[in-house]
């Protein structure tokens, strides 16, 4: 399906999402109306698809684009996390501050690390300073933090 949008109602959108993406804001939008469980649900798709159009992009050798999908895909994943703990996640401050409580949790560098190094990914959506040796590193422990990050998502399902 496709949806045509006025430009006016567009350059709102734009302006009222604050500098988000576009997309992620609408997502938050329809997701306030939702009962929980179906905005975890919705957050998980919304993973999903974040993650396989990351992979698209890489294969295309968009690595800027990519790496912005691939951000999208772990904070959809934490989303999902903190909408089932009913934890803050509006912001960037409230993504560090998940990944600080999944640490705690946990006991795992690795979660601290590589969301790390998917904020650089993010950062160069906006700056466009990696290398692709340098993508590819960022790359690996991304998917590295989504496997973790399903797997606290699974614990989570299976104790609902």
């Amino acid at each position: 399906m496709s949806l045509v949008l006025s430009p006016q109602l567009v350059n709102l959108l734009r302006e009222l999402a604050g500098g988000r993406d576009v997309e992620a804001f609408i997502i938050d939008l329809i997701a306030e109306r939702l009962d929980p469980p179906h905005r975890v649900k919705l957050y998980l798709s919304l993973h999903e698809d974040y993650l396989k159009s990351a992979e698209e992009l890489y294969a295309k050798g968009d690595l800027t684009q990519a790496g912005e999908k691939y951000w999208g895909a772990v904070t959809a994943l934490l989303n999902a996390i903190a909408e089932s703990r009913s934890w803050e996640h509006y912001s960037h401050r409230d993504y560090d501050i998940i990944i600080e409580e999944l640490y705690k949790e946990t006991n795992d560098k690795s979660i601290l690390v590589n969301f790390s190094m998917a904020e650089r990914l993010h950062a160069n959506f906006y700056h466009n300073f990696m290398s692709k040796e340098g993508f590819e590193a960022h790359r690996e422990a991304v998917l590295n933090l989504v496997n973790r990050l399903r797997g606290i998502v699974g614990v989570m399902e299976s104790h609902n």
